[in-house]
């Protein structure tokens, strides 16, 4: 049996991160930029990443802007035995001047800090996190491509750096930010996505990490994604317990639109109950369909006299199941960073299919309405609650 050590917290006086004390080394050349219609996600390197070390006796380094590299980990570190591994997923947009925005960049720091805790790393400040990040993407403009719908995918991420095989939380940390341009999720016009609604497998569980945005959240459901991929479908439907209550749509949070006798519309998403990824999508999304109905804006694709009724409440595939069959079911997509806005056309349940309504642009009108809003608002066409951060110096 492995020994399990206890740990203390870190003294108050260890230092946290001093953006001040920033150290930047710039490359002594610069790769070329790709295409942008070659672009692949994730793929593209860009010239520099950002790194801050921790260790429980000084606390964090200074934080460094330097030409990318590969790390340095030791074989024994907890990342690669225990799945310390934290991140996040932004994008910087650039606004009609030409100048970098993030979409709502706090509440990725505050959920980042929230994961850091869930699996015990050290703590730091999200302010000057933020700011640093702000000033690696002013560096790394020049990567983040002109042309509509492109953006620069931010990955900051935190992994646990203690050189010991014993099973305790990591006392040593690695903050690292990457960041790679992008181009948009769906390359040749909007396509509604398939599912397959798998129980068997589950992606989080009541109790788990599902709440948070860890590594080890991730690659079990690549076997599941595999199983569906054969069966032709596009992505995992996530269900969870006996009910069959639905969760995510692979890792996207999702939405159901359901007509209702008034004429309005229900906007239905799983409750966050722990076991749902708070999305800052997910959030706007809501906090969007809220407004329209208030006459603080309106959908674009949504007349202003239709009224959209948020709801946060357990939704089974039962349900959807007799939505469809009753002529309910408006439409159903994925909201995440990536796509930003997903539609579903079809999901697989029990060797049936539940067909969707078609629509011409791909999108139904509540998810086509929520895809041009925010992305006016990512790209500073459209104020919104200042929900655009311009990134300073």
């Amino acid at each position: 049996m492995m020994a399990i050590e206890k740990t203390t917290p870190a003294p108050g006086h260890l230092a946290d991160i001093d953006v001040s004390k920033l150290v930047v080394t710039l490359a002594e050349t610069l790769k070329p930029l790709p295409a942008p219609e070659d672009l692949v996600f994730g793929e593209t390197k860009t010239d520099h990443m950002l790194v801050i070390n921790y260790d429980p006796i000084n606390g964090w380094s200074a934080p460094e802007i330097k030409p990318y590299a590969p790390l340095s980990i030791d074989p024994m570190s907890s990342c690669l035995q225990y799945c310390s591994n934290v991140f996040e997923g932004m994008k910087a947009y650039l606004d009609p001047e030409g100048k970098p925005l993030l979409f709502r960049p706090q509440l990725n720091m505050a959920r980042i800090a929230r994961s850091a805790e869930r699996v015990v790393l050290p703590p730091f400040n999200t302010n000057a996190l933020l700011t640093l990040i702000q000033k690696l993407v002013l560096l790394e403009k020049r990567w983040i491509p002109t042309q509509p719908g492109y953006s620069l995918y931010i990955r900051p991420t935190l992994i646990g750096t203690r050189e010991n095989l014993s099973v305790a939380a990591s006392d040593s940390a690695c903050l690292y930010i990457i960041v790679c341009p992008t181009g948009p999720y769906f390359s040749g016009g909007t396509k509604p996505v398939s599912l397959l609604a798998v129980g068997e497998s589950v992606r989080t569980w009541p109790g788990g990490t599902g709440a948070h945005k860890l590594g080890l959240n991730y690659a079990p459901a690549f076997l599941p994604q595999k199983v569906a991929a054969k069966q032709g479908y596009d992505q995992v439907l996530w269900l969870l317990g006996e009910d069959s209550k639905i969760t995510e749509v692979g890792a996207m949070n999702v939405f159901m639109v359901v007509k209702r006798e008034d004429g309005g519309l229900d906007v239905i998403t799983p409750p966050l109950d722990g076991t749902i990824l708070p999305g800052v999508t997910r959030l706007s999304s809501l906090e969007l369909c809220n407004a329209h109905t208030e006459g603080k804006l309106t959908l674009p694709t949504v007349p202003a006299t239709t009224k959209l009724y948020t709801h946060e409440r357990i939704l089974t595939i039962s349900d959807v199941a007799s939505y469809a069959a009753e002529g309910k079911l408006v439409e159903a997509f994925g909201v995440g960073t990536a796509a930003i806005v997903a539609p579903v056309g079809k999901i697989g349940f029990e060797g049936k299919d539940i067909l969707l309504p078609k629509y011409e642009a791909g999108h139904g009108p509540v998810g086509k309405g929520l895809w041009e809003l925010i992305t006016e608002i990512q790209t500073g066409r459209r104020e919104f609650e200042g929900w655009s951060v311009p990134c300073r110096e």
